[in-house]
């Protein structure tokens, strides 16, 4: 995406390759001496920058300016990239005439948004798997929590006996697309059209799915979608909640202040009425513009997208079912769809032990922990006979390759065989290497 401000629609054709992100080179030290080639295996945290991101917005910052109210043509060129991402996004999720997009900070942004502008007295169904983004901003009697089941159909099931339950007035079924813990597609399109049956409204959590797979709100029939920036390799603080205007058009605004507003008197105040309604204060412009390109990007790869993760997944769990000791979460029994995502457990070994001598031996970058899905997590662990309340976390994305999988699952054998070669101690409830010789980059001071 240029600064051409004639530019109205997107091409979506997939190139052959995976787009490139910033940082492929980057070589990182290790504890026993040397450097290493970094291997970013954490993409679901937080995604690495696509390199025409960067690119664009390196662009953009000369040109960048108020929008919406500013009469110079540095504000007149912002405002056109900020309101012309609406209708990126719009088409990258495939949403209906009418939906609304609001840019927000996040995913976690989003649903709280969302839960201030349900209507009084809305029932929730959650499911207990989902990240705390999408699980806590739900307060109130009228919200269940159920948990996941172990196969898809008796999820779905699960969904409608809760809406069942509810009482009379506004319901909210909050899905996930795809699992943060386990990768696994969760069964959308079924859910919403049992929601439907119940009158119900459907929010997808996309933080995951987004970055992997194309998603339509039209063909799952969903009413909401919230999606992350620095998951789709836009990390410059934005996200977005799309879908449907009435609720957000009725609910007092998210945050009071000025670009929320049409007027002020001394005695009231006259709110916007679209997307600005819940757009207070200075936006980040260069965050939505980045996104914007980001979603463009992604929309015209999505075959090599996902040709490349899935050949590496594969790599992946072959080579950890192959590790003593080694068991897999996953909330089902039956093998399904799922994004290059896989947590486990190393009989033996602390995951966060594990990961600092990944880290500092190897130059390999994973999550440990429960993953801001504390309750599921945990279960599966249990499920699993491990006595632990955490877990390692694999994320695969465009910044990884068949090197990094190799790469850690030689790691992982050569620790189970002979331990670490460095000593570890806990600092601040985090292990890390006892006299960590390795120093961080000059703009670090």
């Amino acid at each position: 995406m240029t600064l051409a401000l004639d530019r109205t629609t997107a091409v979506y054709a997939g190139p052959a390759t995976v787009p490139a992100v910033a940082g492929a080179a980057l070589r990182v030290p290790l504890v026993t001496g040397g450097d290493i080639g970094y291997a970013n295996l954490d993409h679901a945290a937080s995604a690495p920058c696509l390199d025409k991101v960067r690119s664009a917005v390196e662009e953009f910052l000369p040109w960048y300016a108020s929008v919406h109210r500013g009469a110079g043509f540095a504000s007149q060129v912002s405002t056109r990239l900020y309101e012309r991402t609406r209708d990126i996004l719009r088409r990258f999720v495939d949403a209906r005439a009418g939906d609304s997009v609001v840019f927000t900070r996040n995913t976690t942004d989003s649903f709280n948004l969302l839960a201030k502008a349900l209507p009084r007295k809305t029932s929730v169904v959650v499911f207990d798997s989902e990240h705390h983004a999408a699980l806590l901003p739900w307060r109130g009697p009228n919200v269940r929590r159920v948990q996941l089941p172990r196969t898809r159909l008796a999820a779905v099931s699960v969904v409608d006996e809760a809406l069942a339950d509810c009482p009379e007035g506004p319901r909210l079924v909050v899905v996930a697309g795809a699992s943060n813990v386990t990768g696994e597609l969760l069964p959308v399109a079924e859910i919403a059209a049992v929601a439907r049956k119940h009158g119900a409204r459907v929010a997808l959590d996309a933080a995951q799915l987004a970055p992997h797979r194309r998603i339509s709100l039209r063909e799952l029939d969903v009413d909401y979608v919230a999606l992350s920036g620095h998951k789709l390799y836009a990390p410059f603080g934005a996200g977005a909640l799309i879908g449907r205007s009435d609720w957000l058009r009725a609910a007092q605004p998210y945050l009071a202040g000025g670009g929320a507003t049409k007027l002020v008197t001394e005695e009231a105040v006259v709110w916007n009425t679209g997307e600005e309604r819940h757009e207070a204060g200075s936006p980040n412009t260069v965050g939505v513009y980045a996104l914007g390109v980001a979603c463009e990007e992604l929309a015209a790869s999505w075959d090599a997208v996902g040709s490349h993760e899935a050949a590496l997944l594969e790599r992946l769990r072959k080579g950890l079912a192959g590790l003593p000791g080694c068991a897999e979460l996953r909330f089902f029994d039956a093998p399904g769809d799922r994004v290059g995502t896989v947590s486990f457990v190393l009989d033996g070994f602390d995951p966060g032990w594990l990961a600092a001598v990944l880290s500092a031996e190897y130059g390999i970058g994973v999550r440990d922990g429960a993953f801001c899905a504390h309750v599921a997590t945990r279960r599966l662990i249990r499920e699993t006979g491990a006595d632990g309340q955490q877990a390692v976390r694999v994320s695969l994305g465009l910044g990884s390759t068949e090197e990094h999988v190799d790469r850690l699952v030689l790691a992982l054998r050569q620790v189970i065989a002979r331990g670490a070669r460095w000593e570890y101690a806990k600092a601040d409830g985090r292990w890390a290497p006892v006299g960590d010789p390795r120093e961080l980059p000059p703009f670090c001071s």
